[in-house]
């Protein structure tokens, strides 16, 4: 469970880590066979936490975190590759553990939220748990790039470019999320799956994940992260309106305003899929 609620499970660097921990402890230990990753609180995860974000972009400033391997100077397109390679391979053990790994997403699961999130191996969805990724539209691009491997090159473009949302029940429509359930029944359901997938034994269900993740990288997944990384990377270069005056705004003004500046032009930013027939 990422347990900062207060927070609303932002993704700071110590949040991951003990996350990536958590996960090798699971691994390695013979009476868990199946992992459910959840969010406490209202939320799975509202993304980055953006202030320490900013402090491992700094310039100036020395890496917020010592355990996590830091190149000051992140203006350098090549130190700012390597700073979101290093934080990037901490829940990269989501694909790496033998595990099988279900996402539980209710709330929103928002920017970083959904780095977590689409990494795993199964993601079912509260039907009113809000997705997106709204920091494409000033901040940059998500460095762990599965949008096209679960809803297909039109979707992943309609979403990252606009950096609207969507609502579990669509997402669940257009392949982002495997399942969409009532709020009310996401715990007992995800549960009762995790305890089917558990009949399972271990070795059997590591050949069954390694298979399909290897068919993945058939499709050129992990070339596709590289690149993701190093794209990401270029668009925090940009000198556009948009991320420089996110930037100023974080500067001079706070994370709220910064947020509200950015994302107040687009309105209502949840995409409402019509109804079948």
């Amino acid at each position: 469970t990422m347990n900062k609620p207060d927070k609303r499970n932002a993704l700071s660097n110590e949040l991951v880590s003990e996350l990536r921990d958590a996960l090798l402890e699971a691994d390695a230990r013979d009476d868990v066979q199946a992992v459910v990753l959840k969010g406490a609180g209202k939320d799975f995860c509202a993304g980055y936490d953006l202030i320490t974000a900013y402090e491992r972009y700094d310039d100036e400033g020395a890496g917020p975190d010592p355990s996590i391997p830091y190149r000051a100077g992140a203006g350098s397109f090549d130190n700012d590759t390597w700073n979101v390679e290093r934080f990037q391979s901490l829940p990269n053990v989501i694909y790496d553990i033998h595990e099988p790994v279900i996402a539980m997403v209710q709330g929103n699961c928002l920017a970083g939220g959904t780095d977590i999130a689409l990494r795993c191996d199964m993601i079912v969805a509260a039907d009113d748990a809000k997705i997106g990724f709204p920091a494409t539209r000033a901040n940059g691009s998500p460095p762990a790039h599965m949008w096209t491997y679960h809803c297909g090159p039109q979707w992943a473009k309609r979403l990252l470019m606009t950096g609207d949302t969507i609502r579990g029940q669509d997402a669940a429509r257009i392949g982002l999320v495997m399942e969409a359930v009532p709020a009310e029944e996401l715990d007992a359901y995800v549960m009762e799956l995790a305890r089917r997938v558990a009949l399972i034994d271990p070795e059997l269900n590591a050949a069954h994940k390694r298979i399909v993740n290897v068919a993945l990288e058939q499709m050129g997944m992990m070339t596709l992260q590289r690149m993701a990384i190093e794209m990401d990377a270029r668009a925090h270069l940009s000198t556009g309106p948009r991320r420089s005056g996110f930037k100023s705004d974080m500067k001079e003004h706070g994370m709220k305003v910064a947020l509200k500046n950015r994302d107040e032009p687009f309105g209502n930013s949840v995409i409402e899929l019509r109804a079948k027939g």
